[in-house]
Parts: C-alpha cells; structure tokens; sequence
C-alpha cells in the first residue's frame, strides 16, 4: 500500500512573492499541478471563511495564499471560480470582509453559487446517505481545498476534513449539528461529504493559525508552515502533529481511514520537504483530549451536565446581540434569555444543550468559550 505523501514548506511571512514560491514548491513536491487539473476543466477554490474578517484576525484563508494557489491553477488553462457558505451573512459579503473577492476580482475568477443545492445521493456513505450540496460544488469538476489551521471545540482541529462543511448551503448547516448530537457522528458526517465531493488537493495555511478558542474567537499564533496532501486525512494528522496534538483526538480520523478517505498513522505518511520536527510547537494552546459522546438518555444528560466540557458566557465580554441564540440548531433552544430580560446576557439550559458549539464559534466578541466543569477537573488529576 503506497504511503499517503504530505508536503511541508517553510513560510515565515505573507509577502506576496514569498508565499507564491512556497506554494509552487509545495505543489512540486507533490508532482505539480498537473497531477491534480487538467486545461478546460472546471475548478473551485474553497476556502475557509467560517465568517468575512479581517485576514490578521486568522479565521479565514489568507488572500495571498488564495491568490497564489488560484495564479497557479489559473495558468493551467482551467475554467476558475471560488466559493464557500460561511457560518452566518452572504458568501459574496463574507469573501469581500475576508479580502479575498478583491483578488478573485483581480484575477477574474467568478463567485460559485453557494446560496442554493440540489440533494445528493451517497450509496458508499458511512453514515449520512444523501446531502444537499452547494450548486457552485456541483458545477464543477474538481474542488481544491484550502482550510486555515485553527482550533475547533467539538472536532479538536479546523482542518482539510472539517472545511468541506462549508459545501452545505446556508443554514442547512445548524440541521447537521441538531440531528448528530454525538460529536463521532457529526465527524463521521464530514467524511461522508469528503468522500462524496473527493477533493483533488488540499493546501491548509498554517503561516498564521490560531489556537486557544477557535475556530472564530481565538489567538493568532505563527507557524510558518503551508501543508500540501491530496490525502486530507493525513493532512490533518500532520497539522496534528505539529501542534502537539494526538491525531486519535480528533474524531474524522477513524472514519476517515475507514471510509478509505486517508490514512492518520504516522507509518503511512510520508513527509516531503521541510522535516516535521522543525514546524513542532507544543506550546500551541489546542485541547489535548478527545471529545466525550453528547448523546443518552435523561440519567446521561444529567452525568454528561456535571462532566462535560460545555459553553458558557463571559458576561463581562457579552454585547447581548442575540447570535448565539440565532445559532442554536436544537428546538427549544439551549441558549436564550430566559429571564425575559435581553438587556442581560442569554443563559444556558444544559439539558438541551448537544454541544455543537455552534454559539462558541459564531460569537462575535469572543464571549462564548468552553467551560470544563469541576467534576471533570478533578477526575482528570
């Protein structure tokens, strides 16, 4: 069986030149972009734009990496767009904060159609059989993957499997998160969209990741690192591996080496380029344990409240605009004012709460973080 190959390139900075020549070397390593598309084919670019920021904030795919990797693609002779469904607002509004419509303009590649989709048959699934997909997904044929390494509460690690979620239209998303409360069955979802979509690359930005509490409200921290793989599994382990991070923590792992996605283990990665050692920061502020199963009965809910990680509100950093409610997938919701009193902060219902993190993520004053109660404090020492 032939060894899944990740491609590792040193990246100090996001000077324009500096990023191009680490992407084609990158590429390059990998046999070149000829392995992946061929002239006349129609391509996607999907980044990571979990919402439209400021590229310095680290929530979404830096513009020039987007604008090396699409230069390249672009001289290939393919037919070029771009496209992603953020979290919360419009494509085009969220591609314009993040920058990166302003390239795409400059290089006259076309916004995709990530508003509607059509649904999806997936025989070989895992677990979920049929998905609504984004149209601009489906008129293409091929999508190249470019997620930004971030943390993330309920999967561990933002990586190239979680950032084809943003294939689901809109809202559509919450729908996922309510229905698979379990986070296993959540990452065995993500597995099924990568093994239905099958990118041909993946290039995850590892320059400037963010850690601590991703995947929107975190700390930027560098690695000047940009990973190659057309395995997005192994990818992700390496990513893993480089912040310190057991990559059997992160839940897409199993499935994804049983889907026949890629591999996660170490001994069937083959490292090209820079050495993995010289980009290893174990100071990187990631949870370094798996995620606990969300799902049971009323006597697991009430073990699952007192040990649990769950979220909950600084209330000092709270402006009461009301999105963590909006966001809330479950029927009741979990969060809401409960007090009748919105000139307060929302409150929790813990025993409807799945633990997607739906609120933690889209928060946008970072006052939503994960909690991990006392109890499980003191059974972890």
């Amino acid at each position: 069986m032939p060894k899944s190959k990740v491609a590792l390139v040193k990246c100090p900075t996001y000077d324009e030149q500096t990023v191009y020549q680490a992407v084609s070397q990158g590429i390059s390593l990998l046999g070149g972009i000829s392995q992946f598309v061929t002239a006349g084919e129609r391509i996607l670019i999907k980044p990571n734009v979990l919402h439209g920021s400021n590229p310095n904030k680290c929530i979404t795919t830096h513009p020039t990496v987007f604008k090396a990797v699409a230069t390249i693609l672009k001289d290939t002779g393919v037919s070029l767009y771009y496209g992603d469904s953020p979290g919360f607002g419009s494509p085009e509004a969220d591609m314009k904060r993040a920058r990166l419509k302003p390239v795409a303009d400059e290089l006259g590649i076309k916004l995709a159609d990530f508003n509607k989709g059509h649904r999806i048959a997936h025989r070989n699934a895992l677990l979920v059989k049929n998905f609504i997909i984004a149209q601009g997904v489906l008129d293409s044929d091929g999508l190249v993957n470019m997620p930004k390494l971030k943390t993330h509460q309920l999967v561990r690690l933002t990586g190239a499997v979680k950032n084809l979620f943003g294939c689901i239209p809109g809202l559509r998303k919450g729908q996922y998160h309510a229905k698979l409360a379990d986070p296993y069955d959540f990452a065995t979802m993500l597995v099924d969209i990568n093994t239905l979509i099958k990118p041909k690359l993946s290039v995850m930005d590892g320059i400037m990741a963010m850690e601590g509490n991703g995947p929107r409200s975190g700390t930027p921290k560098h690695l000047g690192v940009l990973l190659f793989s057309t395995d997005p599994v192994a990818l992700d382990a390496t990513a893993c591996r480089i912040v310190g991070l057991n990559p059997e923590f992160v839940p897409t792992s199993f499935p994804g080496e049983k889907a026949g996605l890629g591999t996660y283990h170490s001994e069937n990665i083959e490292i090209v380029g820079e050495k993995l050692a010289s980009f290893v920061d174990l100071s990187f502020d990631v949870p370094r344990s798996a995620p606990g199963h969300c799902t049971g009965g009323r006597l697991r809910a009430f073990i699952k409240n007192r040990i649990c990680e769950r979220p909950t509100i600084n209330k000092e950093k709270c402006t009461n605009c009301g999105l963590c409610v909006q966001m809330c997938p479950v029927t009741p919701k979990a969060v809401d004012w409960y007090s009748g009193d919105k000139s307060a902060p929302p409150t929790y219902n813990y025993d409807r709460c799945i633990r997607c993190y739906c609120c933690q993520e889209m928060c946008p004053s970072g006052a939503v973080y994960v909690e991990t109660p006392l109890v499980e404090k003191m059974l972890s020492r």
